[in-house]
């Protein structure tokens, strides 16, 4: 099981930074089975709650599977409570749904990220269950331990929305460069208490400048 798990697990580059004021998910677009490349458009954010999002690694079926969830709870969550749900309760709940099925388990690695009354957080969630909140910088997938060698390198506390921005590219090309199992273009969501933003490709155009300045 262990096994399988770590193999349906291997494909992906996803990136969530905490700057001051919001949180940014990134991710690159490739899909792929075993050797072949199966998709070049492959949607790995989504929208799950007005002001959060989830990326996903693993499993495609199973990652479209539980974002229906999340959504639906956060939204039956807003319905009943008459308030938005915090990013700390949409991870919880995931890894709550997710720690239930275990036996039979949905083969991912998520992150949950967004800006709730506490401020701006990124939960890394895993297949089985487990929920931890990460302070600043966080990467899942194959591609992660290039892509941590510029996080790490590039992160400091309290950067702006620009220069969070600016190392999540620069993380997913490093990515991109060394893992085969990631590419074919990059997504990125900024998220902040005023909005969800899917940056559109006049941004991510001048963003990638900069990395080949």
């Amino acid at each position: 099981m262990a096994e399988q798990l770590q193999e349906s697990m291997k494909g992906t580059t996803t990136i969530g930074i905490v700057f001051a004021g919001g949180v940014i998910l990134a991710t690159e677009k490739r899909a792929t089975m075993g050797n072949m490349i199966a998709s070049k458009r492959a949607k790995k954010v989504y929208q799950v709650a007005e002001r959060i999002g989830m990326t996903t690694a693993g499993g495609v079926g199973d990652a479209q599977q539980l974002a229906r969830i999340l959504t639906v709870e956060c939204n039956l969550y807003q319905i009943r409570r008459s308030r938005a749900i915090t990013v700390g309760a949409a991870a919880t709940l995931l890894s709550n749904y997710l720690n239930q099925n275990r036996y039979f388990p949905y083969y991912v690695q998520l992150l949950v990220g967004g800006v709730d009354e506490h401020g701006p957080s990124v939960y890394s969630v895993d297949a089985m269950g487990g929920a931890t909140k990460e302070e600043d910088i966080v990467s899942t997938g194959s591609g992660s331990p290039m892509a941590y060698g510029v996080l790490e390198d590039r992160f400091h506390a309290d950067m702006t929305e620009d220069e969070a921005i600016d190392i999540a590219v620069r993380s997913l090309k490093s990515a991109m460069k060394r893992d085969s199992a990631s590419g074919e273009g990059i997504q990125v969501v900024v998220i902040t208490k005023d909005r969800y933003e899917v940056l559109g490709a006049d941004a991510l155009t001048k963003y990638l400048a900069k990395t080949s300045a």
